[in-house]
C-alpha cells in the first residue's frame, strides 16, 4: 500500500516481500544493506523510474541507485535498519553524506558529460523486522 504525504515530499509502503534467491540464510548488516536496496529498486520501478545505475562508484564514494523520474536524474540514498530501532535509517543521512551524494552527483554529471538536466537527491528508509515484511519511507527532495 502507498501513501503520499500531504505535501507529495514522502512516499510511504508497507508490504510483504518473498526472500530472493541471492538471499543468504544468516543476515549480516551487508547482506541487510542489499536487501533493502532491491527493495527500494522494486519500488521505484512500481513508480515507472528508468533505473540507470545501481551501486555507482565515484571517487568519493559510492551512490546505492541512479534513474531517471521523468525529467529529473535522482541520486538515491538507501539505509536499511531492522526492527526493533530507536531512530528511523533514515535519520543517519546527516549534512556530511549530503555533502558526498553532492560531490558524487557533479562527479557523475562531470563524467558522463551530462548536462542541462535537472538534479534530485532522495532518501529511502526501510525497515524490517523479519526480512519479509518491511516499511518503506522515500524523501523526494
Amino acid at each position: 500500500m502507498l501513501k503520499k504525504s500531504s505535501d507529495g515530499s514522502v512516499l510511504t509502503r508497507s508490504g510483504q516481500a518473498r526472500k530472493p534467491w541471492w538471499f543468504p540464510l544468516r543476515v549480516g548488516p551487508k547482506d541487510l544493506g542489499r536487501w533493502g536496496e532491491w527493495i527500494a529498486l522494486k519500488h521505484l520501478r512500481r513508480l515507472g523510474w528508468d533505473i540507470i545505475a545501481q551501486n555507482w562508484k565515484g571517487l568519493r564514494g559510492e551512490v546505492d541507485l541512479i534513474a531517471y523520474d521523468g525529467p529529473f536524474l535522482v541520486f538515491v540514498e538507501v539505509k536499511t535498519r531492522r526492527l526493533p530501532n530507536r531512530l528511523p535509517p533514515e535519520d543517519n543521512v546527516g549534512t556530511e553524506k549530503e555533502k558526498k551524494l553532492d560531490q558524487l552527483a557533479f562527479e557523475f554529471l562531470l563524467r558522463y558529460e551530462i548536462s542541462d538536466t535537472p538534479v534530485r537527491i532522495d532518501v529511502i528508509g526501510v525497515e524490517t523486522p523479519d526480512v519479509r515484511h518491511f516499511l518503506l519511507r522515500h524523501y523526494m527532495s
